[in-house]
Parts: structure tokens; sequence; C-alpha cells
């Protein structure tokens, strides 16, 4: 049986595969990671960003020649998604977060100042502040993550509730 890992992994290929050419470039605002390798492979070229604040330093990537900026599940982290949102110079972009559970808290590690879900949106949440940001939402999925290995309610609720929400838009 696929991990959740595994899973998101495959949807976020299919779903770049369904919208970018093949080869396309892309700008992922996240470290170097197991998913752009996977991305990579898949036959993308990736380049990432290196680990900065990217609610204050982010200017260096405003102006990108990728054909797609990519953010997959950063912007929770972020107390200020909109700045890079609104003023990366991008017609395309492909981003998924983490949808609010209403019977989980939000993610909130206690030792790492990194590892914190400042957000964890709504739909109609994380669509308005695309929107304000200028973009256009011209495809979406949403998908559970059911954990099989655990017994109870809350797993129970995992494997029928959307956890992931992942967008492509087109700036307006």
């Amino acid at each position: 049986m696929a991990t959740p890992e595994t899973r998101r992994f495959e949807k976020t290929r299919d779903f770049a595969q369904k919208h970018l050419p093949k080869n396309a470039s892309l700008l992922d605002l996240g470290t170097p990671n197991s998913l752009s390798t996977y991305l990579a492979a898949a036959g993308f070229s990736v380049q990432n960003t290196k680990g900065e604040n990217l609610d204050t330093d982010y200017h260096n990537y405003l102006n990108t020649n990728a054909d797609c900026v990519t953010a997959f599940e950063i912007f929770e982290h972020m107390l200020a998604p909109f700045n890079i949102l609104h003023q990366i110079k991008c017609d395309k972009l492909i981003a998924s977060v983490p949808l609010k559970l209403w019977f989980a808290s939000a993610y909130w590690n206690m030792k790492d100042d990194w590892d914190k879900h400042y957000h964890e949106f709504e739909q109609k949440q994380f669509d308005y502040l695309l929107e304000k940001s200028g973009w256009k939402i011209k495809d979406s999925m949403r998908w559970a993550s059911p954990d099989y290995k655990s017994f109870g309610v809350r797993p129970l609720l995992r494997y029928i509730t959307p956890r992931y929400y992942m967008v492509y838009c087109e700036r307006v």
C-alpha cells in the first residue's frame, strides 16, 4: 500500500503534468526536498529557494524566468504569503496547502520556529488570498490523507475528510 507521502507526490506530479509541458521549468518556493527530486525525475526542471524567510526575504525570486512557480505546503508556514504571491512575476502557479480540519488543531512544533502552521486554510480563504494577490484559479483538487495504521475516530475522519487542496492558477 502506498504511503501518504507517495500518494501526495503522485497526485502532485499528475496535476503538474496535466497543466504544464513535461520539460517546464519550475521555481519551487521551498528548499530542495524529496518532492522536488520526484518532480525533476518526472522531467521538470526544478529550481528551489534556499531556505530564506519568504515573508521578508523574497525579492531575489520576484523576476523569475521559470514557466511556473510552485509552492507545495509552504504558505501555511508564512505569516504573509500575500506579498510574494502578489509581486512575483510569473504567469502560472501551482500551489497546495493543508486544509483546516475541524477535528484537529493546527500543527505547531514547539521546538522549531520554522516548523509551525500559522495558517491552515479553509478552501474559501485560500481562494480569496489567490484572488486578491492577482491569480485566477483554473483548476483545483482536494484529497484526503488517510492513515491506514491507526484506528479510532480521528483516523476515520482523516480517511473521509479532504486534508489537502491544490490549485493551478494563471496571473490575471
